[in-house]
């Protein structure tokens, strides 16, 4: 039964899978993110709130020193217009300009000036105007300026001193930018260390999923629950609820069928004997024949139930090394006894020496082989039938026939699915081969066509080599 060509030709008219075909993110990422982004969030609005309170304390702390500045600038001015200026009661033609500077910060902008807004002294970076604030002791804003105004207590003076916004203004950002790196540090820092968190928490689910991977209807034991957080305990305990009911289950599926198959036996042999001693006799009726074939047909299927219990058996498998050689020499000298059509068309092809040994169960292999033989009589014709036994532990059984096509291939291992509808059958063999192959820890491998040939069906059982020095445990 020939392997698929090639997977079929997406439609042209199929939607775009973009979404579909992006890596599925893993859950501890997706956490992580999810965590740096929230705190991300959180230390934005932190470092929002630290800008508008460290602005807050930094004008604060500028206006309290333009405070404390201004009023000891009154004294030192007042000194020096008393000592340039004795006795004056009107301003100077041009302000004053101590040399050396009246004050030690030459960069200060200071102005001293009368109630008609005339000035009398300033600073080298002072304008040479008075700045047009009202004239009162106090803050006032004006133009990218904040300015302080110190009255004398006893002349009409007043002492402006202004402190550019700007100044207060970078010394913010300064401070915020200095704060943004330190906690762009720290998030990448915790970045890292939350994915690693992440994944070794969520790595409990992947280990819940591992053991959930492993069962299957011939490995159902319980998930184990050892060191579990009680959200994942609690869903494997509802696993494990579940598995015990699908095992009750498959064990009344399974003991039904054995049950019934084994107990047809006895009266479908005396049936069939009965009805074989009246054709014998000379009861040629049709009726007769077609009630023994349809006893034959119903003998086979249930040897094939049989078969297909034992396959499926949730009892574990005692596993040996297995001469396969020998193996498959028992099984085809038994098929050309009991078929007069492999006589002619199966070949048995062994293994050059050392034979090859597989860790296997003798008996549940070959009612493997038997199957796959009478599959290969039933489908493949006249067409030549090869049973070959390769190294390293393979059994794999080959014919020249009509094949199957690729959109079947996938589906033979399922119950009651024929290769054909053309020929006799129950759809039970390559499920049996199918089941003894997985309960053994093998692979069963389809092919059509089988390489080399142009057409053909090519069946491949794949045993676990016996080279170790001692069995593997049972499988279940």
């Amino acid at each position: 039964m020939p392997a698929p060509a090639g997977g079929a030709a997406a439609p042209a008219d199929a939607p775009a899978a973009s979404a579909d075909a992006r890596a599925p993110r893993r859950l501890a990422d997706a956490l992580a993110r999810d965590l740096i982004l929230a705190v991300a969030a959180v230390v934005l609005l932190a470092l929002a709130g630290t800008a508008a309170f460290l602005l807050q304390q930094i004008n604060r702390n500028f206006d309290t020193e333009l405070v404390e500045s201004a009023h000891r600038m009154m004294d030192v001015a007042m000194h020096q217009v008393d000592r340039d200026l004795p006795g004056a009661h009107t301003a100077p033609a041009a302000p004053l300009l101590s040399d050396p500077p009246l004050f030690h910060d030459d960069d200060l902008v200071v102005q001293l000036v009368d109630a008609q807004g005339r000035i009398w002294l300033r600073t080298q970076a002072a304008p040479l105007t008075a700045f047009a604030v009202e004239q009162r002791e106090g803050f006032h804003d004006l133009a990218g300026w904040r300015i302080y105004v110190a009255a004398h207590p006893g002349r009409p003076l007043y002492l402006y001193l202004a402190d550019p916004l700007a100044e207060r203004t970078e010394a913010v950002v300064s401070a915020m930018t200095t704060l943004t790196l330190a906690w762009a540090v720290v998030l990448v820092a915790l970045a890292a260390l939350l994915v690693v968190l992440a994944r070794k928490r969520i790595g409990m689910v992947s280990a819940l999923q591992q053991q959930i991977g492993t069962r299957s209807g011939n490995h159902l034991q319980p998930l184990a629950l050892t060191g579990m957080p009680v959200e994942l305990a609690a869903l494997a305990r509802d696993v494990n609820a579940l598995l015990a009911r699908l095992q009750e289950a498959l064990q009344v599926e399974r003991a039904l069928a054995a049950n019934a198959a084994h107990e047809l036996r006895t009266p479908l042999a005396a049936a069939q004997l009965r009805l074989a001693t009246a054709m014998s006799s000379g009861v040629q009726n049709e009726h007769v024949q077609a009630a023994h074939q349809a006893l034959i047909s119903l003998q086979h299927r249930t040897e094939k139930l049989l078969q297909l219990s034992r396959a499926e058996s949730a009892q574990a498998l005692n596993l040996q090394a297995v001469n396969l050689n020998e193996l498959a020499s028992t099984v085809a000298q038994e098929m050309w006894r009991q078929h007069p059509a492999a006589q002619s068309q199966l070949d048995l092809v062994l293994a050059e020496d050392p034979a090859p040994r597989a860790w296997a169960e003798p008996d549940a292999v070959a009612i493997a082989l038997r199957n796959l033989i009478e599959n290969a009589l039933r489908y493949a014709g006249s067409a030549e039938i090869e049973l070959r036994v390769l190294a390293p532990a393979t059994l794999q059984l080959r014919d020249a026939g009509p094949g199957v096509p690729p959109e079947r291939l996938a589906q033979l291992r399922e119950r009651h699915v024929r290769a054909s509808a053309d020929h006799a059958g129950f759809g039970l063999g390559l499920s049996i081969v199918a089941s003894v192959a997985a309960k053994q820890g093998a692979q069963l491998v389809l092919r059509s066509p089988p390489d080399g040939l142009p057409r053909g069906f090519e069946a491949s059982l794949l045993l676990r080599p016996a080279e170790a020095a001692s069995a593997p445990g049972p499988l279940r």
